[in-house]
């Protein structure tokens, strides 16, 4: 049973090194992550040619088709959301991630599978400070179209997640917790990616989601589920917190309760610019 820290005060890395394999959403492709410890602040990322780390940066983000993308310079690596949200969910500051490819595996399609890696590996108190967060002195909004995230000054991160689509399956949910390591252990981490029936040959006839199957992604069709059943009644929801909590990670966590109504990578990345 691992113990996670409290709240996002303290600085933490890994107590040894884990690795997970598995295939890219988009690409469908093999690829491996490793996450060491280090002691230097914040994420840093090695991709294959890169003979030294880079440090991540809000600035790296690209809005792309479906998942979050970040710009190394000489290479792209895609799909990082959900690694991403586990390592800063899980409260660590401090960790070095080596890709042997261009995108991060999708695994089951939540954070689940990075959280028990991280637990398997353990946490310790890091050599130096954690990067402080950003600082509100007043509400934020940024919207497109009817999507809409607003960020508002409090004492502790918190998140609200409200969803609404046509489709009887999901139809309007919300959800919202103030969040610490363990809650996001318990309650967001294993909410899986989903998408619909209806969407699928497009997409993939459009090079996306080419290692998308069933056991890495909830698929509605209409009203009904094609891969039940669900870890959790409002999975959707839920998942879309996750997503948010990925996009915002690099940024770091204000101390601001952070309201998303039908969100989007996109829209989630407009926020983390003006923190």
């Amino acid at each position: 049973m691992t113990s996670w820290p409290q709240d996002y005060s303290a600085a933490w890395t890994l107590a040894a090194e884990t690795t997970c394999s598995g295939v890219g959403l988009h690409s469908g492709a093999e690829v491996t992550v490793q996450l060491c410890p280090t002691d230097q602040p914040g994420f840093h990322m090695r991709l294959p040619g890169m003979e030294q780390p880079i440090q991540l940066r809000p600035d790296q983000v690209r809005d792309s088709p479906l998942c979050t993308t970040l710009d190394l310079g000489p290479s792209k690596v895609a799909t990082v959301e959900h690694l991403l949200a586990a390592l800063a969910g899980c409260g660590l500051s401090h960790v070095e991630i080596v890709v042997s490819g261009q995108e991060v595996p999708l695994l089951d399609g939540s954070a689940l599978v990075w959280v028990e890696a991280i637990a398997a590996a353990g946490l310790v108190s890091a050599a130096t400070p954690r990067p402080a967060p950003p600082q509100l002195a007043q509400p934020l909004m940024r919207h497109r179209g009817s999507s809409v995230i607003t960020a508002t000054p409090a004492d502790r991160f918190g998140v609200v997640g409200i969803i609404d689509f046509p489709q009887q399956a999901i139809g309007r949910q919300q959800f919202a917790l103030e969040l610490t390591p363990q809650r996001f252990v318990d309650e967001i981490a294993p909410a899986r990616t989903f998408g619909f029936r209806e969407q699928v040959e497009q997409l993939r006839a459009a090079g996306l989601i080419q290692g998308g199957a069933l056991d890495n992604a909830l698929v509605c069709d209409g009203d009904q589920w094609m891969n039940p059943p669900l870890r959790f009644e409002d999975e959707p929801v839920r998942h879309k917190l996750l997503d948010l909590i990925g996009d915002l990670a690099l940024v770091g966590f204000p101390q601001a309760q952070v309201l998303v109504y039908r969100g989007s990578h996109g829209l989630h990345t407009d926020l983390a610019a003006a923190l």
